[in-house]
């Protein structure tokens, strides 16, 4: 489909096993496909994962790191291309700018910043782009939960609900980027 596809992933070599196999099935969906990743260029994790798994199915990897991060066995050093930035923020702005897409998976405290993040900016209309996490293992139920309470207690307005999705399986994420339908928020604000 020639999509750039961002993906948010947990850095952690300590997760269950199941992670890191969703991880590797999602990358070698995002190659099948045709599409290109983005990503934070970690080289551990179930980043590590995702990109051997893009790059050995002959997928594009585009890495973006951190001068802070650029490190031998920290960054994923078979990137296609790679982008140091100097800091976080302008990490995570070109990973915004470049997506077409962008997919979360579970992950840790900037894992759930740059998901938060992108639903923000859509809510608010800077970007039009789906968002889908994978919901492996149940990994998100905590958080679906407490999106389901601020949208009771209306500190989000329901028309929001389908800013993004969650979903259980690889298949199912790409299959929601394939049918995705974009719409416009800004005037909803």
């Amino acid at each position: 489909m020639n999509r750039t596809i961002c993906v948010f992933a947990s850095s952690s070599d300590h997760v269950a096993e199941i992670y890191y196999r969703k991880a590797e099935e999602l990358g070698g969906l995002i190659a099948r496909e045709g599409d290109s990743l983005i990503f934070g260029a970690g080289e551990i994790g179930l980043m590590g994962a995702l990109g051997r798994a893009v790059r050995s199915g002959g997928g594009r990897v585009i890495g973006v790191i951190p001068e802070i991060l650029n490190r031998k066995g920290i960054v994923f050093e078979n990137s296609h291309e790679l982008i140091v930035t100097p800091t976080m923020g302008e990490r995570k702005q070109i990973m915004e700018e470049r997506a077409d897409a962008f997919i979360g998976l579970p992950g840790g405290f900037g894992t759930l910043e740059e998901i938060i993040e992108v639903i923000t900016l859509k809510q608010l209309g800077y970007h039009h782009k789906a968002i889908v996490l994978l919901n492996t293992n149940g990994f998100y139920d905590s958080l679906h939960d407490l999106f389901d309470e601020l949208f009771r207690e209306r500190f989000i307005d329901d028309i929001f609900r389908d800013l993004y999705a969650i979903v259980d399986e690889p298949r199912a994420a790409m299959d929601y980027l394939n049918d995705y339908r974009q719409k416009d928020y800004a005037s909803k604000v």
